[in-house]
Formats: C-alpha cells, sequence, structure tokens
C-alpha cells in the first residue's frame, strides 16, 4: 500500500472513540497547553453553549492559543468529546462496596451519582451513543458489573440487568435535560391545555397528565426501585 492510500485509511479510521486507542502524543519541553487544560476549557464551553456550538476554532479562542497548537494534542472535534465525556464521569464516586446484601445500595448509589452528573452537564446525555471506551467510563462500568456479579447475576441476565440499568438513567436524564431547557412551566400547561382538549381520546393523560414539571428525582427514584425489583426477582428466579 502506497504512503497516500496509508494515510486515507488512517484518516478514515478516525471518529468517535478513536482517541481512546491511540497513545498520547509525547509533551513538547514547554508545551503551551495540556491535553487536561483542554478538556476542562471544552467541558466549560459545552455546559456554557452545548455541543452544537463547540468547534476546534472556537475552543482554541477560549484557550488563547492556535488550532496549529490544539491539534498537537487532540487530532479532531470527536477527540475532544469523547474526552469530555469521559471527565464528568470521574466526578462519579464508586459506591465502598457493600458486598451480596448491599448489592442494591450500591447500584443505586451509582445509578445515582450517574445521573446527577449528566444533569450537571446537560449537553451529556445526548452524547451517550458513542463509543465510551474512557477509563472513568469503564472504572464505573467495571464496578456495576463486579456488583452483579459478586450479587450472583449470570448471563444473559447479567447484561440484560446492566442494560436496562445504563438505558434508564440515559433516558430519564435526556429527558429531564430536554424539558429543563426550555420554560418547563409553559411547556407543561401547553400540554396539559392539549391534553384536556383531546380528552375524548386521551382520558387518562388528561386525568393524570403528562410528568413535565413533575418531581423529577422521585420519579426517577420510585422507577429505579421498580427496575432493580424486576432484577432481583430475576436473579432469585434464576438462582433457584
Amino acid at each position: 500500500m502506497d504512503e497516500d492510500k496509508m494515510r486515507a485509511s488512517r484518516t478514515a479510521r478516525q471518529g468517535a472513540g478513536e482517541v481512546w486507542f491511540r497513545p498520547e502524543r509525547a509533551r513538547r519541553e514547554t508545551p503551551p497547553l495540556s491535553r487536561e487544560r483542554i478538556v476542562a476549557e471544552a467541558v466549560a464551553l459545552l455546559d456554557e453553549e452545548g455541543a452544537e456550538r463547540l468547534t476546534m476554532r472556537r475552543l482554541a479562542e477560549r484557550l488563547g492559543t492556535g488550532s496549529t497548537t490544539l491539534y498537537w494534542h487532540v487530532r479532531t472535534k470527536d477527540d475532544v468529546l469523547d474526552l469530555a465525556l469521559d471527565a464528568i464521569f470521574g466526578d462519579v464516586g464508586l459506591p465502598t462496596g457493600g458486598g451480596v446484601d448491599g448489592w442494591r445500595e450500591d447500584v443505586t448509589a451509582l445509578v445515582g451519582g450517574w445521573r446527577s452528573a449528566l444533569l450537571r452537564h446537560p449537553w451529556s446525555a445526548a452524547l451517550l451513543g458513542r463509543p465510551l471506551m474512557g477509563p472513568n467510563v469503564l472504572d464505573r462500568t467495571e464496578f456495576l458489573h463486579a456488583t452483579l456479579v459478586a450479587a450472583g447475576f449470570a448471563e444473559p441476565h447479567l447484561s440484560a440487568a446492566a442494560y436496562g440499568l445504563s438505558n434508564y438513567v440515559i433516558g430519564s436524564a435526556l429527558m429531564q435535560a430536554t424539558w429543563l431547557a426550555r420554560d418547563e412551566e409553559a411547556a407543561r400547561e401547553a400540554a396539559e391545555e392539549h391534553l384536556r382538549a383531546h380528552r375524548d381520546r386521551y382520558p387518562t393523560l388528561a386525568e393524570y397528565g403528562p410528568a413535565i414539571g413533575r418531581d423529577w428525582g422521585t420519579t426517577f427514584a420510585i422507577g429505579l426501585d421498580c427496575l432493580l425489583d424486576g432484577i432481583e426477582a430475576r436473579r432469585n428466579a434464576s438462582a433457584g
């Protein structure tokens, strides 16, 4: 394969998640930037303006440097997003470990911390379809799987339990972040008015109303308990 084809092949492989499979470049003697500083500024920019506004040029400007210097540390916007996404999971504390009898408490604490991190950074939930291979995410995923294994789960129930918990926290955080980005009270009133106007078609929703603007935390906790009840019942059934 000639040099041009090799370069094209490398370029084609670049994308979301690739940053975790490349060694970090050696720093120069007096580097104007560090990966840690880049990631911290990227998270700040994402918190302020969302993923749509993040560009390599704008990030370089915020860092007070040129794009060439920035590209020395990160090759693409995908690199920046992967690094920023993994960074926010570093704030999720790992439970101390309650053993077999405390597996529900450990899972509840981990999932609750995960949800809090996503809500502190509303842009993050929408990016969780990306490959999550960073050390912070993997450490917490390892803890979740190890906790379930220690509690007696085995395949296929292990993967099903971990998958269900992950999707529950992602979906709930995404929904809440989406609504909180709007005028939540006005959105709730408009939804309720629409449902009342179509009560004959949506009688239950008209009676109980949409979940918009309700106690998000309580709703999440009750739903998580329901999910864990089902997971535990399946564990007990498989053990029997």
